[in-house]
């Protein structure tokens, strides 16, 4: 009676060896991180960003809050506006924004006068001042992530705007070219409007 010749060593019958080459594969010898590791990352990462506002804005010398800072910033990218509009963008009660508008008037900063076409409308603006204290935050701002930038080795950097382009992607949030000003100098936009976040702290 003939003898059965054995089966070659390697995976037991019956069981296919992953495919290296399937688009879903990591490559060998890596290991993803895994949700927790990443947010735990971005969570780090903003504590610093956040860290970097309120330095630039200590900078410049004004007894300006990240959120009032926030509301000049709405200003000096629309232009006049309307008090609900701009609790709008902020994603604030029109009565917190507009406890932030006082004190930003009364600091020299904004400045709200009446709608000619209207009397009941009042129209907002940034004075000079204003409009200057979101330049010199923004530029402060700019000069420190430069300087932390500079200090990473230039593959970690293209492997950064990879990530951060693919994260921003994720959440939603527009880009903003390059070459342009940057219009929301501490990250904040429009869409924030979305959350519909009244917290009467911010003031």
């Amino acid at each position: 009676m003939p003898e059965h010749a054995a089966p070659p060593p390697g995976d037991p019958p019956g069981i296919d060896a992953p495919d290296a080459n399937a688009p879903d594969a990591d490559p060998p010898g890596t290991n993803a991180p895994d949700v927790d590791a990443v947010t735990h990352a971005v969570l780090t990462a903003s504590r610093l960003l956040v860290a970097v506002s309120v330095r630039s804005l200590a900078s410049v010398g004004q007894p300006v809050t990240l959120p009032q800072l926030r509301l000049l910033v709405v200003l000096a990218t629309h232009g006049d506006a309307k008090l609900v509009a701009v609790a709008e963008r902020l994603g604030v009660n029109p009565s917190t924004a507009m406890r932030m508008l006082d004190r930003l008037i009364g600091a020299g900063l904004a400045t709200r006068r009446s709608n000619p076409d209207s009397r009941r409308e009042t129209a907002l603006r940034l004075t000079p001042a204003g409009r200057a204290l979101v330049e010199q935050v923004t530029a402060a701002r700019h000069r420190e992530i430069s300087a932390i930038v500079e200090r990473m080795a230039p593959e970690r950097r293209s492997a950064l705007v990879s990530a951060l382009t693919a994260f921003t992607e994720a959440g939603g949030e527009p880009s903003v070219p390059g070459d342009e000003a940057e219009p929301y100098p501490l990250g904040w936009s429009d869409t924030h409007a979305n959350h519909n976040v009244a917290d009467s702290r911010q003031n």
